[in-house]
């Protein structure tokens, strides 16, 4: 809300960089469309794959983890949440769900923010989808153990106020067209995550968020690469720009661009991503060998086929266990003992 007042965004200077970044990303947004229409299959691939990735690394950001063998059946739906971390990964993917599914529908307002919240924790015994009742604060915790308060919020009392005018202030300038909506994404996001409006909860509803509003403005990449995989991969660098940019928010004070050029490298990343995925893959066929050829690529020098499967959710053992036969036929990998627990060792990246 603070980014929005008195068109405070709007007096943040630019730099060719960050012209040049949403340039490349406005490029990219107009070529994702070819591939829809020639490549449903592999898409269809990819989405799932992302799908899931986005409901795991969402939450391990939060340090909720699931059990590699069971973060691909609870996310297709093929069995229940049997703790605490499997169901609030399975709320996690119900609002991720509707979002892919029903963005053109879904109205920006504080009923549907407060609905997410309430379906992120459907399957626990908490009490969701209402603005906290206390102060909260963002703590971050020093090598030594001590606890020192990172940013403060806005207190509980000022939460329904703030909220409604973040939402009626964003709406308002999207109206207006008088910046790009990459920035206005950005700045609602960070606004969010300042005005903490929930007890818990408030990091992954900020990423659902991201995904909606992009949806919006025709930026679907979230749709077939992992945008919260990402963030994940990148965790330091995101919470170091969120804090940068939070720094004198409540005085109007604060430095947008910190933010703004970390929001859009991550799309940056994942466009560049989707396009050498999709680009290479000859056929639909093939998709799943691919993605885990590509899988390997990322991993360190040596692994575990458990590594790959973390890499490839959605991926069956017996494929996994095939592509890694191939490869080694063809001298690229080689195996260093016996068993599902053997080291793998990359001799040669794939091109």
């Amino acid at each position: 809300m603070r980014s929005f007042e008195y068109d405070y965004l709007l007096e943040t200077p630019i730099s060719h960089s960050l012209l040049a970044d949403m340039r490349v990303i406005g490029e990219f947004r107009g070529r994702q469309f070819l591939y829809t229409e020639q490549s449903p299959q592999i898409l269809e691939a990819l989405r799932r794959v992302a799908m899931i990735q986005s409901a795991e690394s969402s939450n391990r950001i939060e340090g909720i983890e699931v059990l590699p063998e069971r973060i691909g059946n609870l996310v297709e739906k093929k069995t229940r949440p049997r703790d605490r971390s499997e169901q609030e990964v399975a709320g996690y993917r119900d609002v991720l769900g509707s979002i892919h599914v029903n963005h053109k529908r879904l109205p920006l307002t504080n009923d549907l923010i407060r609905q997410w919240h309430k379906t992120m924790y459907h399957y626990t015994s908490e009490r969701a989808g209402n603005w906290k009742k206390k102060d909260n604060a963002i703590f971050e915790v020093r090598p030594d153990g001590k606890q020192v308060v990172r940013f403060q919020p806005v207190a509980a009392i000022s939460v329904t106020s703030f909220m409604n005018k973040l939402i009626n202030l964003f709406d308002h300038m999207v109206d207006q067209k008088k910046t790009d909506p990459l920035l206005l994404i950005a700045s609602f996001v960070l606004d969010f995550e300042c005005i903490h409006p929930f007890t818990d909860g408030n990091g992954r509803l900020g990423r659902l968020l991201t995904q909606l509003l992009l949806y919006r403005c025709g930026y679907e990449v979230g749709r077939y690469i992992s945008l919260e995989r990402v963030v994940e991969d990148s965790k330091e660098t995101y919470y170091e720009a969120l804090f940068k940019s939070s720094q004198g928010w409540h005085e109007v004070k604060h430095d947008l661009r910190p933010w703004w050029s970390y929001f859009t490298g991550m799309l940056l990343a994942a466009y560049n991503e989707f396009e050498s995925r999709v680009g290479t893959i000859i056929s639909a066929k093939g998709a799943k060998r691919e993605m885990v050829r590509r899988a390997i690529n990322h991993l360190p020098q040596r692994f575990t086929i458990d590594d790959l499967r973390r890499a490839c959710p959605g991926v069956s053992y017996p494929t996994l266990q095939r592509v890694l036969t191939d490869l080694k036929k063809q001298k690229n990998v080689e195996c260093l003992g016996r068993g599902p627990d053997a080291e793998w060792n990359i001799r040669k990246r794939y091109p």
